[in-house]
């Protein structure tokens, strides 16, 4: 909290490192711990990874959901690490927090903002947030996904501000001469009854000495925010319109080169061998190194690298999915889901709908392309990288150059979007190896090609349903999926499946499935089941949660479909087959604002979807016009959504408007071709996402009254907007679509 009194020339970490535990790091371990018991909550940083693996958390075994997801499983394993966050009160009146979840675009930093003033009763323009460095003490606190970050932080942090607003307090009141408890904290401020006030910063190392503090450290009451839960701009967005905000591609080290990378044509390629005799030289060129992935060309800028890397004269080795398309990969997913529901022999019922369906790859594409900068020297590493599993940074760099983890540091960098493609690390190792063989400072840059075709992607997969009803009622509701398998070897995967769930003989990426889809409806005998195939040169990764956009817009095209065989409104079908009523909330609320039913000219329809996951609800109404079956445009969206308790409303809106526009984009147009090894997406000209005349005109979020601790929101929006714009599409058209996106 605190910096403490240090000789002259001495840093806070020297101080701390002669005695042990320093009072700074002393007060951030009593202010984070949740309980605020000293004993049970101080650990050298050395053990704190030891402690954290050895915490055996009960968590109950299948069925999976909805009693645990995968955001339950990061908070419980993260939690004995909590203490080791740092909080500091500055000399200039600043409330300074380092961060460990990385900023994506996601707001997060402005949530943690208002969390801290909120406690703290500090101005939310006197609390800086920063992202930390890669610690490999805070284990599985420093991974950023699965919706996780605001439900594993806002606990600790809610503790760790009201101590220190606690000890703040305590100090004003020996210096200013009045009872704590007569004393009130207000604008970074704490103030007594007769008008005399002191700043958090004038009061920051007496509060370092608070052992005792003479007040309670309980954290507000909802019934008491002021902050948490009122719609709050990012504190970001005046530095990002501006350029004011600082990327890893912004960053110069003097000395340092540009380096890009040439790629094989086909995924996973390899050099065979390579002329560089035409680009040596060229102006501005240093060096040529050659990487397992292609082949670096360094230079003094980015344009002299691009302009040598296009006369770069290479033989490659193909790689190993060189025979592989698109088709063979459905074709062995089909097969796969095919065998997986032959397993079953269910009643049909009276009537039964047997329907598949199919879902290409989709890029991750952010909009800021991969940056790395790296600076290894003989026996020392330093990286900057947007990595969303901090240690992974430090652990794939170090084992890159060949140094022991602890010669890394690896500096946590912002990003410019992310959806899952920062999970892994491919930038930062490869900035390593090119500054290890030329001993220079280098900043490597992907471009938008290599982004699209040789990053990862959204696994291809394959939805058999089988749903059979009788009397009126459905009986029987089974969802197979067989995708490409999903790589989680990032680390995080499988150190929650290990620590958390190991005692599932299931491969990790089926762990992940179980914990994340469901089925909200009463269907009788429901079940489902998702198989991840090895298929050589694609690559994949998380992409806004893993299956949601798919598994959702295959169900509830399959839901419409059963309610028209019933005879009955698609919306009160859904009503009266919901299992919970927060479900029904969101559905109703969409209904309602949305004008469901209304009559719409030919070529138009209205779609409806409903989707659960990470202790929240969601329902999308969406209006499409269709007259044009190639060029489709949602018109009108209207989502309805309970988080729980929203912490900003105006983020949970932003986070499912960018929701609606990656459905949209999915299921109308954006996909992935897979054309016999390589990717023939190549840039936003051809990977079509939606443009701006692509977007609804008339957009509406409504954030629902809090019903409980707060929700994951991040992933939410895109399965229930894939699954209302494909119902839409198939009424608007009276098409069954069964392959997307629809045009592909």
């Amino acid at each position: 909290m605190v910096m403490p009194d240090t000789p002259e020339g001495a840093t806070a970490a020297d101080s701390e490192r002669a005695s042990g535990v320093g009072r700074r790091r002393f007060l951030t371990y009593v202010m984070a711990a949740p309980t605020l018991t000293v004993a049970a909550q101080l650990l050298p940083e050395g053990q704190a990874v030891a402690t954290a693996a050895k915490t055996q958390i009960p968590v109950p075994l299948p069925p999976l959901e909805p009693m645990v997801d995968f955001a339950d499983a990061v908070t419980l394993l993260a939690m004995p690490t909590m203490p080791l966050m740092r909080l500091e009160i500055t000399g200039t009146n600043k409330v300074r927090f380092e961060m460990p979840r990385l900023e994506v675009g996601q707001g997060i930093n402005t949530s943690v903002v208002m969390m801290i003033a909120e406690e703290m009763n500090a101005r939310p323009s006197d609390v800086v947030v920063e992202i930390s460095d890669a610690r490999p003490e805070l284990f599985i606190n420093h991974f950023t996904g699965f919706s996780s970050g605001v439900r594993a932080l806002w606990k600790p942090l809610a503790s760790m501000a009201a101590g220190a607003r606690s000890r703040l307090v305590t100090a004003a009141a020996e210096r200013l001469g009045v009872a704590a408890a007569k004393l009130t904290v207000e604008d970074t401020a704490v103030h007594a009854p007769d008008g005399r006030s002191v700043t958090f910063g004038e009061l920051a190392r007496d509060a370092a000495r608070v052992a005792a503090p003479a007040v309670p450290a309980t954290p507000k009451k909802p019934e008491e925010h002021e902050v948490l839960g009122k719609p709050m701009n990012r504190v970001d967005a005046r530095g990002m319109v501006t350029g004011a905000t600082q990327y890893v591609g912004d960053i110069k080290i003097p000395g340092s080169v540009v380096a890009v990378v040439v790629r094989p044509p086909t995924v996973d390629g390899k050099v065979a061998a390579f002329d560089d005799s035409a680009v040596r030289g060229l102006a501005g060129v240093s060096d040529v190194v050659e990487l397992p992935s292609g082949v670096a060309v360094c230079a003094e800028n980015t344009w002299q690298a691009l302009e040598a890397a296009q006369q770069l004269q290479v033989t490659w080795v193909p790689g190993p999915g060189a025979r592989t398309s698109d088709a063979d990969i459905q074709a062995k997913l089909s097969d796969k889901t095919g065998s997986m529901m032959d397993a079953l022999n269910l009643d049909d019922g009276e009537g039964k709908i047997d329907a598949s369906f199919s879902f290409a790859g989709v890029s991750h594409a952010p909009m800021e392309v991969s940056y790395a900068v790296a600076d290894v020297r003989r026996d020392r590493a330093e990286v900057w990288y947007p990595g969303q599993v901090g240690m992974g940074v430090q652990v794939d760099v170090a084992k890159a150059v060949g140094l022991p983890q602890p010669a890394v540091t690896a500096h946590i960098t912002r990003a410019g979007g992310s959806f899952g493609a920062r999970g892994f690390n491919d930038a930062a190792v490869e900035a390593a190896r090119v500054s290890k063989a030329i001993g220079k400072p280098v900043k490597l840059m992907w471009t938008r090609n290599d982004e699209i075709r040789h990053g990862r992607m959204r696994p291809p997969t394959h939805h058999r349903i089988i749903a059979s009803y009788r009397g009126g009622k459905v009986r029987s509701f089974q969802q197979k999926m067989s995708g490409v398998m999903v790589d989680l070897s990032h680390g995080a995967g499988i150190v929650l499946t290990s620590e958390i769930f190991g005692a599932i003989n299931k491969p990790v990426d089926e762990i992940v499935f179980y914990i994340s889809q469901n089925v909200p409806y009463e269907f009788g005998l429901v079940t489902i089941d998702g198989k991840g195939e090895r298929v050589p040169g694609v690559k994949t990764a998380e992409w806004r949660g893993v299956h949601g956009g798919s598994f959702r817009a295959a169900q509830e095209l399959v839901v419409d479909e059963l309610a028209a065989k019933l005879g009955k409104d698609r919306l009160q079908f859904r009503m009266d087959s919901l299992k919970t009523d927060r479900a029904k909330a969101v559905l109703r609320k969409v209904g309602s604002e949305g004008s469901w039913g209304r009559p719409l000219p030919k070529g138009h329809a209205q779609g409806l979807a409903v989707h659960e996951e990470h202790r929240s609800s969601s329902a999308c109404l969406v209006e499409i016009d269709a007259t044009d079956p190639g060029n489709p445009r949602v018109t009108k969206a209207f989502v309805a959504v309970d988080v729980g308790r929203a912490i900003n409303p105006r983020g949970v809106e932003a986070q499912m408007q960018g929701g609606l526009i990656d459905g949209i984009s999915t299921i109308l147009q954006a996909g992935l071709h897979f054309d016999n090894g390589a990717v023939r997406e190549g840039s936003f000209s051809d990977f079509k996402w939606a443009r701006q005349r692509h977007s609804p005109i008339e957009t509406k979020v409504f954030v629902m009254p809090p019903t409980g601790n707060p929700g994951g929101v991040g992933e939410l929006g895109v399965p229930v907007a894939a699954g209302a714009v494909a119902c839409a599409y198939a009424r608007a058209t009276g098409t069954q679509p069964r392959s997307f996106p629809i045009n592909f």
